[in-house]
């Protein structure tokens, strides 16, 4: 849902995968929020500009480089100060978010905040991705490993109180076994949280021992099976769109911001360096096929 007057502009929405998730995205010239509840964890982030927020008796400034954090029903306001404008994304964790993202670090209950900022670049960096990712709502695998990589984090780094993330087993066999699922399922429509129970982990262990083991997470090593995949099938004479779906991808512009991003070339390119005989192809850094 989008709100927009000629100052202030708002888009509110729940995501349509997970349960008990929101998110909002705002730009404002001259709002205030007076004194209320949520009955989420509320984890934001400043993009520019800044306000001033009242929470726990205490007055700061929430301003780019922070993030801020609160626990279900603690009240708060917070209003522009003397800022002239301030631009923020929120992500909202209900009861059915909270016990979902549980389940996922493997802990019974969750951890508080003790603080309303946090300064921390790569949580910051992390959440922001987070929210873009679900806002694009594309790729189901990468937003799962996003929610549970980056919240994860920012619970067991800056929680206080609740439950601790359960240790995993040794990593290599099962990340082994996680690996031989990928290599044959690669091309399904793969979910996190079902790769990590064939092999006993939480998907927060499985996204650790990957890092640990394989030296990336599970969705890029995911990403570079497909890409092979579409390799050899561009190398038969595929069509792009043809490999792209072959491969597991939604579709061919995927393939290409993939192919690009990893490989520097286009599947074009690719494809055409692979016949008999071909002139090579250059192509702009903007280049889509």
């Amino acid at each position: 849902m989008a709100r927009r007057d000629r100052r202030n502009v708002t888009d509110y929405w729940w995501d349509r995968r997970i349960p008990g998730l929101s998110l909002l995205r705002a730009d404002f010239t001259d709002h205030d929020y007076a004194t209320h509840t949520h009955d989420a964890f509320v984890i934001a982030l400043t993009e520019s500009g800044s306000a001033r927020f009242r929470s726990r008796r205490t007055v700061e400034t929430f301003r780019a480089g922070a993030l801020f954090v609160s626990n279900p029903e603690e009240p708060q306001s917070s209003w522009m100060g003397g800022s002239r404008h301030w631009r923020y994304r929120s992500i909202y964790l209900t009861q059915a978010a909270i016990g979902r993202l549980a389940r996922a670090l493997g802990i019974e209950t969750m951890p508080c905040f003790t603080d309303n900022l946090i300064e921390d670049r790569a949580l910051i960096d992390g959440v922001a991705r987070l929210h873009r990712a679900l806002e694009a709502g594309g790729d189901e695998f990468l937003e799962q490993e996003l929610l549970i990589g980056v919240l994860g984090s920012l619970f067991t780094r800056h929680g206080s109180g609740g439950g601790s993330a359960a240790r995993g087993p040794r990593d290599t066999p099962l990340v082994a076994k996680a690996l031989d699922i990928m290599r044959e399922r690669c091309a399904e429509p793969l979910r996190l949280d079902a790769l990590a129970g064939a092999v006993g982990l939480t998907s927060f262990q499985l996204i650790g021992a990957f890092k640990r083991t394989v030296g990336m997470t599970p969705h890029a090593y995911l990403i570079q099976l497909r890409l092979n995949l579409a390799c050899r099938a561009l190398r038969r004479g595929a069509p792009l769109a043809d490999a792209a779906l072959e491969a597991g991808f939604c579709d061919q512009s995927a393939l290409t911001k993939h192919f690009k991003r990893r490989f520097g070339i286009t599947p074009r390119q690719f494809a055409e360096a692979a016949r008999p005989q071909f002139s090579p192809r250059r192509e702009t850094a903007t280049a889509l096929d």
